[in-house]
C-alpha cells in the first residue's frame, strides 16, 4: 500500500521593496526587496531536500519572485499560479501602513461590504488544501502565498476560531513568531486521506534575527 502522508508547505513570500510604506494588497509591481531575496533564498535551501513534487504560488509579484527562487534552489518544478491563495481582498490597499497598523492590523471590521472577511479567506484556504491533497497524495508540495491567507488557514485547519483577533496569537500552534514571518515555511503534514484530519504543523523562519531586523532599516 503506498504512503498516504501527504505535506504541504505554506510559505510566506519574502520581504517586499515597499519605500513609501503602503497596504499593497493586489496592487501590481511590488517585488522583493534585497532582503526579501535572501530571506526567499534561504527558504529554498531549507526545502533542498524535501522532494518537493509540485510548486504553487499566488498570482501576486512577490510571491511567484519567491517561488523562482525555491525552484531555482530546490527542483525544476513549473511554478503552478494557484488564485486561491491569492493575498486578500482588501479595502486598505494603497492606504500608508501606519493606518493599519494603528488599528492593530486588523483590515476587516467595520470597512462595509465588498471586501473579504477572515471565514472567506480561511474557506479558499481550506479549498486549496483540499485540493492539493487530492492531487498529490503521498507527496510533498510548497505554495507561497500571504500572510493573513497563511494564518486563517492554519486556524480553520486547526480547527479554532477564525477571527481577526487571533491571526497573530499563532505561537500556541507553534508559529513562533506569533504570526507567519516573510519566507516563513508552515508544513501541515496530513497521514491519511481523512477530509477531516488535523495535521500536523511544523513552523520554521529559517533565517536568524538579524535578517530580519535588515527589513527594517
Amino acid at each position: 500500500m503506498s504512503n498516504p502522508t501527504t505535506s504541504i508547505t505554506l510559505v510566506r513570500h519574502g520581504h517586499v521593496h515597499n519605500p513609501d510604506g503602503l497596504i499593497y494588497g493586489r496592487l501590481p509591481g511590488f517585488r522583493l526587496s534585497e532582503a526579501g531575496r535572501l530571506q526567499a533564498r534561504a527558504a529554498a535551501i531549507s526545502l533542498r531536500n524535501a522532494g518537493l513534487a509540485a510548486l504553487y504560488a499566488s498570482p501576486q509579484l512577490r510571491a511567484v519572485e519567491t517561488a523562482e527562487i525555491l525552484r531555482g534552489e530546490v527542483a525544476d518544478l513549473p511554478i503552478i499560479v494557484a488564485p486561491l491563495i491569492d493575498e486578500i481582498d482588501c479595502y486598505f490597499e494603497g492606504h500608508p501602513m501606519e493606518e493599519v497598523e494603528a488599528r492593530g492590523w486588523d483590515l476587516y471590521t467595520g470597512v462595509g461590504d465588498g471586501y473579504e472577511v477572515p471565514e472567506d479567506i480561511a474557506a479558499r484556504g481550506a479549498q486549496f488544501i483540499a485540493e492539493v491533497r487530492a492531487a498529490h497524495r503521498g507527496n510533498h508540495i510548497a505554495a507561497v502565498t500571504h500572510g493573513d491567507v497563511i494564518a486563517f488557514t492554519i486556524l480553520h485547519t486547526m480547527r479554532a476560531r477564525v477571527h481577526v483577533s487571533q491571526k497573530r496569537l499563532l505561537d500556541r500552534y507553534g508559529v513562533h513568531d506569533r504570526y507567519p514571518a516573510t519566507a516563513s515555511l508552515t508544513t501541515l503534514t496530513y497521514r491519511t486521506s481523512d477530509p477531516d484530519e488535523v495535521p500536523t504543523l511544523t513552523y520554521n523562519r529559517p533565517y536568524d534575527d538579524s535578517l530580519a531586523l535588515a527589513t527594517l532599516s
